[in-house]
Protein backbone atom coordinates (compact mmCIF):
# COMPACT_ATOMS: atom_id res chain seq x y z
CA UNK A 1 0.00 0.00 0.00
CA UNK A 2 0.80 3.53 -0.49
CA UNK A 3 -0.72 5.52 1.80
CA UNK A 4 1.79 7.55 4.17
CA UNK A 5 2.95 6.21 7.46
CA UNK A 6 1.27 7.43 10.87
CA UNK A 7 4.60 8.95 11.97
CA UNK A 8 6.66 10.67 10.76
CA UNK A 9 10.24 10.10 9.67
CA UNK A 10 12.67 10.46 13.11
CA UNK A 11 15.56 10.51 11.15
CA UNK A 12 14.33 13.45 8.59
CA UNK A 13 16.26 16.49 9.69
CA UNK A 14 14.39 19.62 11.47
CA UNK A 15 16.74 22.63 12.57
CA UNK A 16 16.99 23.61 16.10
CA UNK A 17 14.35 25.37 17.99
CA UNK A 18 14.80 29.01 18.62
CA UNK A 19 11.93 29.74 21.21
CA UNK A 20 10.48 33.73 20.97
CA UNK A 21 8.25 34.20 23.27
CA UNK A 22 4.91 36.00 21.80
CA UNK A 23 5.27 39.29 24.38
CA UNK A 24 9.10 39.47 25.10
CA UNK A 25 8.77 42.45 27.67
CA UNK A 26 11.74 44.28 29.33
CA UNK A 27 12.31 44.91 32.87
CA UNK A 28 9.40 45.58 35.15
CA UNK A 29 10.39 49.11 36.67
CA UNK A 30 7.63 49.32 38.90
CA UNK A 31 7.90 50.82 42.19
CA UNK A 32 7.12 48.05 44.88
CA UNK A 33 6.13 48.31 48.41
CA UNK A 34 6.66 45.15 50.72
CA UNK A 35 3.34 44.74 52.70
CA UNK A 36 4.16 41.36 54.30
CA UNK A 37 7.13 38.97 54.79
CA UNK A 38 4.42 36.48 56.46
CA UNK A 39 3.65 33.09 54.47
CA UNK A 40 6.84 32.86 52.45
CA UNK A 41 9.67 30.61 52.82
CA UNK A 42 12.54 28.63 50.67
CA UNK A 43 12.62 24.93 51.36
CA UNK A 44 14.90 22.38 49.36
CA UNK A 45 13.36 20.33 46.74
CA UNK A 46 15.13 17.68 45.16
CA UNK A 47 18.47 19.87 45.84
CA UNK A 48 16.41 22.61 44.33
CA UNK A 49 15.77 26.05 46.17
CA UNK A 50 11.86 26.06 46.33
CA UNK A 51 9.85 29.35 47.11
CA UNK A 52 6.88 27.93 49.31
CA UNK A 53 4.10 30.53 49.35
CA UNK A 54 0.95 29.90 51.63
CA UNK A 55 -2.44 30.57 50.55
CA UNK A 56 -2.58 33.08 52.75
CA UNK A 57 0.02 35.18 51.31
CA UNK A 58 -1.82 34.76 48.09
CA UNK A 59 -5.61 35.79 49.85
CA UNK A 60 -4.05 38.46 51.67
CA UNK A 61 -2.12 40.16 48.95
CA UNK A 62 -5.41 40.22 46.54
CA UNK A 63 -7.88 41.94 49.01
CA UNK A 64 -4.67 44.83 49.66
CA UNK A 65 -4.89 45.10 45.56
CA UNK A 66 -8.53 45.28 45.38
CA UNK A 67 -8.84 47.40 48.28
CA UNK A 68 -5.59 49.70 46.64
CA UNK A 69 -6.88 50.24 43.14
CA UNK A 70 -10.73 51.17 44.45
CA UNK A 71 -8.81 54.42 46.36
CA UNK A 72 -5.51 55.12 44.46
CA UNK A 73 -4.42 55.73 41.25
CA UNK A 74 -0.79 55.60 39.72
CA UNK A 75 1.43 59.02 39.38
CA UNK A 76 1.49 58.73 35.69
CA UNK A 77 -2.31 59.29 35.33
CA UNK A 78 -2.76 61.84 37.54
CA UNK A 79 0.42 64.04 36.48
CA UNK A 80 -1.82 63.27 33.05
CA UNK A 81 -5.24 64.95 34.51
CA UNK A 82 -2.63 68.08 36.02
CA UNK A 83 -1.64 68.53 32.21
CA UNK A 84 -4.93 69.24 31.12
CA UNK A 85 -5.32 71.79 33.28
CA UNK A 86 -1.76 73.12 32.22
CA UNK A 87 -2.04 72.66 28.87
CA UNK A 88 -3.56 76.11 26.74
CA UNK A 89 -5.28 74.27 24.21
CA UNK A 90 -7.53 72.28 26.26
CA UNK A 91 -11.08 73.74 26.12
CA UNK A 92 -12.76 75.11 29.28
CA UNK A 93 -14.96 71.67 29.58
CA UNK A 94 -11.41 69.19 29.35
CA UNK A 95 -10.53 71.71 32.10
CA UNK A 96 -13.00 71.50 34.13
CA UNK A 97 -13.43 67.59 34.02
CA UNK A 98 -9.83 67.07 34.65
CA UNK A 99 -10.30 69.22 37.91
CA UNK A 100 -13.17 67.42 38.77
CA UNK A 101 -11.23 63.91 38.58
CA UNK A 102 -8.45 65.52 40.61
CA UNK A 103 -11.01 66.28 43.49
CA UNK A 104 -12.30 62.98 43.26
CA UNK A 105 -9.00 61.17 43.57
CA UNK A 106 -8.23 63.27 46.50
CA UNK A 107 -12.02 62.05 48.27
CA UNK A 108 -11.47 58.67 47.02
CA UNK A 109 -7.77 58.71 48.59
CA UNK A 110 -9.14 58.92 52.17
CA UNK A 111 -9.87 55.42 51.44
CA UNK A 112 -13.93 55.16 52.62
CA UNK A 113 -15.02 56.61 49.18
CA UNK A 114 -13.73 54.52 46.27
CA UNK A 115 -13.59 56.36 43.39
CA UNK A 116 -16.02 55.51 41.01
CA UNK A 117 -19.54 53.75 42.16
CA UNK A 118 -18.71 50.75 39.84
CA UNK A 119 -16.51 49.27 41.53
CA UNK A 120 -15.74 46.38 38.83
CA UNK A 121 -15.28 43.33 38.34
CA UNK A 122 -12.26 41.41 40.14
CA UNK A 123 -9.41 40.42 37.11
CA UNK A 124 -6.38 38.83 38.11
CA UNK A 125 -4.40 36.92 36.16
CA UNK A 126 -0.75 35.78 37.56
CA UNK A 127 2.50 34.19 36.66
CA UNK A 128 3.58 31.36 38.24
CA UNK A 129 7.28 30.72 38.19
CA UNK A 130 8.82 26.93 37.81
CA UNK A 131 10.32 27.21 41.57
CA UNK A 132 7.09 28.27 42.84
CA UNK A 133 4.97 26.02 45.11
CA UNK A 134 1.62 26.69 46.28
CA UNK A 135 -1.01 24.58 47.84
CA UNK A 136 -2.50 24.30 44.61
CA UNK A 137 -5.72 26.29 45.29
CA UNK A 138 -4.40 29.87 43.69
CA UNK A 139 -7.49 30.49 41.98
CA UNK A 140 -9.64 29.85 45.15
CA UNK A 141 -7.57 31.93 47.48
CA UNK A 142 -6.86 35.17 45.19
CA UNK A 143 -10.64 34.89 44.56
CA UNK A 144 -11.59 35.19 48.46
CA UNK A 145 -9.09 38.04 48.90
CA UNK A 146 -11.01 40.04 46.22
CA UNK A 147 -14.41 39.01 48.27
CA UNK A 148 -12.99 39.93 51.39
CA UNK A 149 -12.07 43.70 49.73
CA UNK A 150 -15.39 44.08 48.47
CA UNK A 151 -17.17 42.48 51.70
CA UNK A 152 -14.85 45.01 54.19
CA UNK A 153 -14.94 47.80 52.17
CA UNK A 154 -17.14 50.43 50.50
CA UNK A 155 -17.18 49.24 47.28
CA UNK A 156 -20.11 48.02 45.30
CA UNK A 157 -21.67 44.32 44.54
CA UNK A 158 -21.97 44.07 40.86
CA UNK A 159 -21.94 40.46 39.84
CA UNK A 160 -25.63 38.78 38.91
CA UNK A 161 -26.13 35.24 38.79
CA UNK A 162 -27.91 33.51 35.92
CA UNK A 163 -30.72 31.07 38.24
CA UNK A 164 -31.91 30.68 34.33
CA UNK A 165 -32.16 32.33 31.20
CA UNK A 166 -33.97 35.38 31.86
CA UNK A 167 -33.74 35.51 35.75
CA UNK A 168 -30.76 36.75 37.33
CA UNK A 169 -29.68 36.75 41.21
CA UNK A 170 -26.81 39.69 42.71
CA UNK A 171 -24.21 37.69 44.23
CA UNK A 172 -24.01 39.97 47.17
CA UNK A 173 -20.11 39.66 47.53
CA UNK A 174 -18.82 40.54 44.08
CA UNK A 175 -17.82 37.23 43.29
CA UNK A 176 -17.29 35.40 40.83
CA UNK A 177 -14.01 36.64 39.99
CA UNK A 178 -12.24 36.09 36.90
CA UNK A 179 -8.89 34.35 37.56
CA UNK A 180 -6.15 33.33 35.24
CA UNK A 181 -2.60 31.87 35.89
CA UNK A 182 0.11 30.84 33.31
CA UNK A 183 3.07 28.78 34.40
CA UNK A 184 5.89 31.53 33.51
CA UNK A 185 9.61 32.42 34.87
CA UNK A 186 11.62 30.87 37.31
CA UNK A 187 11.67 32.15 41.61
CA UNK A 188 8.91 34.62 41.71
CA UNK A 189 4.87 34.43 41.37
CA UNK A 190 3.99 37.72 39.27
CA UNK A 191 0.16 39.45 39.34
CA UNK A 192 -1.70 42.12 38.01
CA UNK A 193 -5.05 42.90 39.77
CA UNK A 194 -7.56 44.65 37.39
CA UNK A 195 -11.41 46.12 38.41
CA UNK A 196 -13.20 46.58 35.13
CA UNK A 197 -15.88 48.71 35.33
CA UNK A 198 -18.80 47.99 33.16
CA UNK A 199 -18.57 50.92 31.38
CA UNK A 200 -15.29 50.41 30.24
CA UNK A 201 -15.64 46.72 29.47
CA UNK A 202 -18.53 47.56 27.34
CA UNK A 203 -16.24 49.48 25.32
CA UNK A 204 -14.24 46.45 24.05
CA UNK A 205 -15.10 45.56 19.97
CA UNK A 206 -13.70 42.85 17.92
CA UNK A 207 -13.75 43.59 14.05
CA UNK A 208 -12.61 40.79 12.33
CA UNK A 209 -10.95 43.01 9.62
CA UNK A 210 -9.31 41.76 5.87
CA UNK A 211 -5.38 41.57 4.98
CA UNK A 212 -6.63 44.62 2.43
CA UNK A 213 -6.96 46.84 5.34
CA UNK A 214 -3.13 46.90 5.73
CA UNK A 215 -1.89 50.05 4.23
CA UNK A 216 -1.55 53.14 6.06
CA UNK A 217 -4.31 55.15 4.54
CA UNK A 218 -7.19 52.21 4.83
CA UNK A 219 -6.20 51.34 8.34
CA UNK A 220 -5.86 54.92 9.66
CA UNK A 221 -9.28 55.47 7.93
CA UNK A 222 -10.82 52.53 9.45
CA UNK A 223 -9.30 53.35 12.89
CA UNK A 224 -10.98 56.51 12.77
CA UNK A 225 -14.43 55.31 12.19
CA UNK A 226 -14.09 53.03 15.02
CA UNK A 227 -12.51 55.15 17.80
CA UNK A 228 -15.60 57.77 16.99
CA UNK A 229 -17.67 54.77 18.34
CA UNK A 230 -16.12 54.31 21.67
CA UNK A 231 -18.24 57.67 22.39
CA UNK A 232 -18.20 59.12 25.98
CA UNK A 233 -19.79 56.86 28.27
CA UNK A 234 -17.00 54.96 29.30
CA UNK A 235 -15.68 58.01 31.34
CA UNK A 236 -12.70 59.71 28.84
CA UNK A 237 -10.10 60.85 29.01
CA UNK A 238 -9.23 57.36 27.95
CA UNK A 239 -6.02 55.06 27.82
CA UNK A 240 -6.57 53.98 24.26
CA UNK A 241 -5.75 50.22 23.43
CA UNK A 242 -5.60 48.92 19.75
CA UNK A 243 -4.33 45.33 18.78
CA UNK A 244 -3.69 44.89 14.70
CA UNK A 245 -3.55 40.86 14.33
CA UNK A 246 -3.41 38.09 16.56
CA UNK A 247 -3.24 34.50 16.46
CA UNK A 248 -6.86 33.83 17.73
CA UNK A 249 -9.58 36.33 18.45
CA UNK A 250 -9.38 35.80 22.21
CA UNK A 251 -5.94 36.76 22.11
CA UNK A 252 -6.06 40.06 19.88
CA UNK A 253 -8.79 41.07 22.92
CA UNK A 254 -7.02 39.94 25.66
CA UNK A 255 -3.83 41.90 24.69
CA UNK A 256 -6.31 45.06 24.20
CA UNK A 257 -6.99 45.05 28.09
CA UNK A 258 -3.30 44.01 29.10
CA UNK A 259 -2.41 47.37 26.39
CA UNK A 260 -4.68 49.57 27.97
CA UNK A 261 -3.43 48.92 31.37
CA UNK A 262 0.50 50.10 30.01
CA UNK A 263 1.21 46.74 30.96
CA UNK A 264 2.85 45.59 27.45
CA UNK A 265 5.06 49.01 27.73
CA UNK A 266 8.15 47.15 27.68
CA UNK A 267 7.39 45.44 24.49
CA UNK A 268 9.91 46.14 21.69
CA UNK A 269 9.60 48.67 19.18
CA UNK A 270 9.82 46.53 16.26
CA UNK A 271 9.10 42.78 14.67
CA UNK A 272 11.21 40.10 13.66
CA UNK A 273 10.98 36.92 11.09
CA UNK A 274 10.17 35.15 14.44
CA UNK A 275 6.82 36.70 15.18
CA UNK A 276 6.75 38.43 18.31
CA UNK A 277 4.13 41.22 19.33
CA UNK A 278 5.85 45.13 19.56
CA UNK A 279 4.62 48.74 20.00
CA UNK A 280 4.17 50.58 16.82
CA UNK A 281 5.18 54.28 18.94
CA UNK A 282 5.00 56.49 15.68
CA UNK A 283 1.60 54.92 14.87
CA UNK A 284 0.69 55.63 18.50
CA UNK A 285 2.12 59.49 18.28
CA UNK A 286 -0.91 59.43 14.84
CA UNK A 287 -3.39 58.57 16.32
CA UNK A 288 -3.44 60.27 19.65
CA UNK A 289 -2.77 63.21 17.20
CA UNK A 290 -6.19 62.28 15.64
CA UNK A 291 -8.08 61.80 18.67
CA UNK A 292 -7.26 65.47 20.12
CA UNK A 293 -8.57 66.64 16.79
CA UNK A 294 -11.75 64.94 17.00
CA UNK A 295 -13.41 67.89 18.97
CA UNK A 296 -14.91 65.13 21.71
CA UNK A 297 -12.36 65.95 24.13
CA UNK A 298 -12.57 65.34 28.40
CA UNK A 299 -16.62 64.25 28.06
CA UNK A 300 -18.23 67.36 26.70
CA UNK A 301 -15.77 68.69 23.97
CA UNK A 302 -12.38 69.75 23.94
CA UNK A 303 -8.87 68.05 22.56
CA UNK A 304 -8.81 65.23 25.85
CA UNK A 305 -10.93 61.93 24.41
CA UNK A 306 -7.35 60.22 25.07
CA UNK A 307 -4.57 60.60 27.92
CA UNK A 308 -2.31 58.38 25.87
CA UNK A 309 -2.66 55.61 22.84
CA UNK A 310 -1.15 51.76 22.75
CA UNK A 311 -0.63 50.11 19.88
CA UNK A 312 0.34 46.57 19.81
CA UNK A 313 1.26 44.44 16.33
CA UNK A 314 0.70 40.87 16.63
CA UNK A 315 1.44 38.03 14.06
CA UNK A 316 -1.91 36.56 12.38
CA UNK A 317 -2.99 33.83 10.06
CA UNK A 318 -2.69 34.75 6.71
CA UNK A 319 -6.51 34.52 6.07
CA UNK A 320 -6.97 36.97 9.69
CA UNK A 321 -6.92 40.12 10.76
CA UNK A 322 -8.27 40.83 14.11
CA UNK A 323 -8.25 44.27 15.23
CA UNK A 324 -8.96 45.32 18.52
CA UNK A 325 -10.06 47.97 20.48
CA UNK A 326 -10.84 48.90 24.18
CA UNK A 327 -10.13 51.46 26.88
CA UNK A 328 -9.19 51.82 30.60
CA UNK A 329 -11.42 55.06 31.67
CA UNK A 330 -10.96 57.59 34.73
CA UNK A 331 -10.97 54.96 37.07
CA UNK A 332 -7.79 53.48 35.61
CA UNK A 333 -7.57 50.94 38.39
CA UNK A 334 -4.75 48.08 38.28
CA UNK A 335 -1.81 47.35 40.20
CA UNK A 336 1.17 44.94 39.95
CA UNK A 337 2.16 42.94 42.79
CA UNK A 338 4.75 39.92 42.97
CA UNK A 339 6.33 37.36 45.47
CA UNK A 340 9.62 36.63 46.35
CA UNK A 341 11.69 35.20 48.76
CA UNK A 342 12.04 38.30 49.98
CA UNK A 343 8.06 38.88 50.82
CA UNK A 344 4.88 40.00 49.50
CA UNK A 345 4.67 43.23 47.43
CA UNK A 346 2.20 45.29 45.68
CA UNK A 347 2.85 48.63 43.36
CA UNK A 348 3.16 51.66 44.88
CA UNK A 349 -0.02 53.76 43.99
CA UNK A 350 -0.51 57.54 44.78
CA UNK A 351 -1.47 58.18 48.24
CA UNK A 352 -1.18 62.05 47.55
CA UNK A 353 -3.02 63.03 44.71
CA UNK A 354 -3.26 66.42 46.67
CA UNK A 355 -0.25 67.51 45.08
CA UNK A 356 -1.64 67.39 41.51
CA UNK A 357 -4.52 70.03 42.49
CA UNK A 358 -3.72 73.60 41.55
CA UNK A 359 -3.43 75.96 44.37
CA UNK A 360 -5.85 78.36 43.28
CA UNK A 361 -8.94 76.73 41.21
CA UNK A 362 -9.77 78.38 38.51
CA UNK A 363 -13.18 79.14 36.92
CA UNK A 364 -13.93 76.15 34.33
CA UNK A 365 -16.44 75.17 32.98
CA UNK A 366 -17.88 78.28 31.49
CA UNK A 367 -21.00 80.19 33.24
CA UNK A 368 -23.33 78.31 35.53
CA UNK A 369 -27.39 77.92 35.84
CA UNK A 370 -29.27 76.99 39.21
CA UNK A 371 -31.86 74.84 38.38
CA UNK A 372 -34.51 74.22 41.59
CA UNK A 373 -35.74 70.55 41.06
CA UNK A 374 -38.17 71.25 43.63
CA UNK A 375 -40.76 73.06 41.64
CA UNK A 376 -43.49 71.51 39.11
CA UNK A 377 -42.00 69.46 36.51
CA UNK A 378 -43.73 71.89 33.74
CA UNK A 379 -41.68 74.55 35.40
CA UNK A 380 -38.45 72.39 35.44
CA UNK A 381 -38.68 71.77 31.83
CA UNK A 382 -39.29 75.67 30.84
CA UNK A 383 -36.48 76.58 33.14
CA UNK A 384 -34.22 74.29 30.92
CA UNK A 385 -36.02 75.05 27.92
CA UNK A 386 -34.48 78.63 27.87
CA UNK A 387 -30.98 77.38 27.76
CA UNK A 388 -29.33 75.93 24.69
CA UNK A 389 -27.23 72.82 24.62
CA UNK A 390 -23.50 72.84 26.05
CA UNK A 391 -24.89 74.79 29.14
CA UNK A 392 -23.58 74.08 32.14
CA UNK A 393 -26.07 73.63 35.32
CA UNK A 394 -25.90 73.26 38.78
CA UNK A 395 -29.39 71.78 40.31
CA UNK A 396 -30.44 71.20 43.76
CA UNK A 397 -33.36 69.02 44.87
CA UNK A 398 -35.78 65.40 44.32
CA UNK A 399 -33.89 63.66 41.97
CA UNK A 400 -35.34 59.68 41.30
CA UNK A 401 -32.46 57.36 40.83
CA UNK A 402 -33.41 54.62 38.35
CA UNK A 403 -31.19 51.95 35.58
CA UNK A 404 -31.53 48.60 33.48
CA UNK A 405 -33.44 46.64 36.18
CA UNK A 406 -35.81 49.32 37.19
CA UNK A 407 -36.45 50.38 34.09
CA UNK A 408 -37.34 46.97 33.37
CA UNK A 409 -39.68 46.24 35.98
CA UNK A 410 -41.59 50.12 35.20
CA UNK A 411 -42.11 48.81 31.86
CA UNK A 412 -43.76 46.07 32.84
CA UNK A 413 -46.33 48.16 34.61
CA UNK A 414 -46.87 50.08 31.11
CA UNK A 415 -47.20 46.81 29.29
CA UNK A 416 -50.11 45.83 31.68
CA UNK A 417 -52.05 48.80 31.32
CA UNK A 418 -51.23 50.68 34.34
CA UNK A 419 -49.40 54.07 34.83
CA UNK A 420 -46.18 55.13 35.58
CA UNK A 421 -45.98 55.99 39.39
CA UNK A 422 -45.79 59.89 39.95
CA UNK A 423 -42.42 60.21 41.54
CA UNK A 424 -40.89 58.94 38.24
CA UNK A 425 -43.15 61.81 36.36
CA UNK A 426 -42.35 64.23 39.09
CA UNK A 427 -38.76 63.79 38.69
CA UNK A 428 -35.88 63.71 36.85
CA UNK A 429 -34.50 60.41 36.57
CA UNK A 430 -30.52 60.10 37.53
CA UNK A 431 -29.14 56.49 36.00
CA UNK A 432 -27.01 55.36 38.66
CA UNK A 433 -26.36 52.88 41.04
CA UNK A 434 -24.65 53.43 44.14
CA UNK A 435 -21.98 51.44 45.88
CA UNK A 436 -22.18 51.39 49.70
CA UNK A 437 -22.62 54.07 51.85
CA UNK A 438 -19.95 54.49 54.61
CA UNK A 439 -21.14 54.95 58.32
CA UNK A 440 -21.76 58.50 59.32
CA UNK A 441 -22.18 59.48 55.13
CA UNK A 442 -25.28 60.47 53.45
CA UNK A 443 -24.05 58.40 49.84
CA UNK A 444 -21.74 56.08 49.07
CA UNK A 445 -19.99 56.94 45.71
CA UNK A 446 -22.52 57.30 43.48
CA UNK A 447 -21.45 58.76 39.86
CA UNK A 448 -23.73 58.21 36.61
CA UNK A 449 -23.82 55.05 34.66
CA UNK A 450 -23.89 54.91 31.28
CA UNK A 451 -27.28 56.57 29.03
CA UNK A 452 -27.39 54.59 25.97
CA UNK A 453 -28.28 51.36 27.77
CA UNK A 454 -31.80 53.01 28.34
CA UNK A 455 -32.52 54.76 25.56
CA UNK A 456 -35.10 52.01 24.21
CA UNK A 457 -37.09 52.57 26.95
CA UNK A 458 -37.42 56.44 26.59
CA UNK A 459 -40.08 57.05 23.84
CA UNK A 460 -41.95 54.59 25.99
CA UNK A 461 -41.51 55.97 29.24
CA UNK A 462 -41.60 60.20 27.72
CA UNK A 463 -45.22 59.08 25.92
CA UNK A 464 -46.41 57.80 29.10
CA UNK A 465 -45.18 61.28 30.92
CA UNK A 466 -42.04 60.06 32.90
CA UNK A 467 -38.02 60.51 32.13
CA UNK A 468 -38.70 63.87 30.84
CA UNK A 469 -35.39 65.11 32.09
CA UNK A 470 -33.19 62.28 32.45
CA UNK A 471 -29.65 62.25 34.01
CA UNK A 472 -26.47 60.03 33.10
CA UNK A 473 -23.13 59.85 31.30
CA UNK A 474 -22.42 59.41 27.27
CA UNK A 475 -23.79 60.00 24.08
CA UNK A 476 -27.01 58.67 23.06
CA UNK A 477 -28.88 57.09 19.84
CA UNK A 478 -31.05 59.11 17.94
CA UNK A 479 -34.24 58.05 18.99
CA UNK A 480 -33.82 60.03 22.76
CA UNK A 481 -33.52 63.16 20.79
CA UNK A 482 -36.48 62.48 18.28
CA UNK A 483 -38.38 61.60 21.32
CA UNK A 484 -37.12 64.64 23.53
CA UNK A 485 -38.25 66.50 20.48
CA UNK A 486 -41.39 65.13 19.86
CA UNK A 487 -42.82 65.30 24.10
CA UNK A 488 -40.38 68.35 25.11
CA UNK A 489 -37.74 66.64 26.91
CA UNK A 490 -34.19 66.76 28.43
CA UNK A 491 -31.04 64.44 28.18
CA UNK A 492 -28.37 66.14 30.86
CA UNK A 493 -24.59 65.03 30.85
CA UNK A 494 -23.03 64.49 34.30
CA UNK A 495 -19.38 63.58 34.59
CA UNK A 496 -18.92 60.28 34.46
CA UNK A 497 -16.05 59.17 36.85
CA UNK A 498 -16.02 61.51 39.59
CA UNK A 499 -18.38 59.23 42.28
CA UNK A 500 -16.92 59.91 44.93
CA UNK A 501 -16.58 63.68 44.70
CA UNK A 502 -20.68 63.80 43.97
CA UNK A 503 -21.48 61.62 47.31
CA UNK A 504 -19.13 63.64 48.98
CA UNK A 505 -20.35 67.09 48.00
CA UNK A 506 -23.60 66.87 46.22
CA UNK A 507 -25.85 64.00 47.52
CA UNK A 508 -27.06 65.03 50.93
CA UNK A 509 -30.00 62.34 51.65
CA UNK A 510 -30.55 58.74 49.79
CA UNK A 511 -33.21 55.62 50.48
CA UNK A 512 -34.77 53.35 48.88
CA UNK A 513 -37.94 53.53 46.74
CA UNK A 514 -38.98 50.61 45.48
CA UNK A 515 -37.48 47.11 44.49
CA UNK A 516 -35.36 46.67 47.09
CA UNK A 517 -34.54 43.37 46.53
CA UNK A 518 -32.59 44.79 43.42
CA UNK A 519 -29.81 45.79 45.34
CA UNK A 520 -27.93 49.16 43.72
CA UNK A 521 -30.58 48.51 40.84
CA UNK A 522 -33.04 49.23 43.04
CA UNK A 523 -35.42 52.63 43.21
CA UNK A 524 -33.75 55.22 45.21
CA UNK A 525 -34.89 58.68 45.81
CA UNK A 526 -31.87 61.50 46.62
CA UNK A 527 -32.02 65.01 47.68
CA UNK A 528 -29.46 66.84 45.88
CA UNK A 529 -27.35 70.60 46.40
CA UNK A 530 -25.68 72.05 43.54
CA UNK A 531 -25.11 68.71 41.23
CA UNK A 532 -23.19 69.80 38.24
CA UNK A 533 -24.56 68.40 34.74
CA UNK A 534 -24.43 70.05 30.53
CA UNK A 535 -27.71 70.03 28.87
CA UNK A 536 -26.69 67.56 25.98
CA UNK A 537 -30.03 67.18 24.51
CA UNK A 538 -32.75 69.58 24.45
CA UNK A 539 -37.24 69.65 23.52
CA UNK A 540 -35.81 71.22 20.17
CA UNK A 541 -34.16 68.07 18.81
CA UNK A 542 -30.56 69.55 18.95
CA UNK A 543 -27.81 67.24 20.47
CA UNK A 544 -24.11 68.29 21.32
CA UNK A 545 -23.12 65.05 20.54
CA UNK A 546 -24.43 64.91 17.16
CA UNK A 547 -22.22 67.94 16.37
CA UNK A 548 -19.05 65.41 17.44
CA UNK A 549 -20.63 62.44 15.00
CA UNK A 550 -21.39 60.57 18.26
CA UNK A 551 -24.96 60.74 18.10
Amino acid sequence: MNAPTAFPDASKPVPPYKHTPLFPLGKDETPYKKISSEGVRVEKVLGKDMLVVSREALRALSEAAFGDINHYLRPGHLKQLRAILEDGEASPNDKFVALDFLKNANIAAGGVLPMCQDTGTAIIMGKKGCNVITDGEDEAALSEGARDAYLRRNLRYSQVAPLSMYEEKNTANNMPAQCEIYAEGDDAYKFMFMAKGGGSANKSFLFQATPSVLTKDRLLAFLKEKILTLGTAACPPYHLAIVIGGTSAELCMKTVKLASARYLDALPTHGSPDGNAFRDVEMEKEIHKMTQSLGVGAQFGGKYFCHDVRVIRMPRHGASLPIGLGVSCSADRQVLGKITKDGVYLEELEHNPAQYLPQVEEALGGEVVKIDLNQPMKDILATFSKYPIKTRVSMSGTMIVARDSAHAKLRERLEKGEPLPDYFKNHPVYYAGPAKTPEGYASGAFGPTTAGRMDSFVDQFQAAGGSMVMVAKGNRAPAVREACKKYGGFYLGSIGGAAANLAEHCIKKVEVLEYPELGMEAIWRIEVVDFPAFIIIDDKGNDFFKELNLG
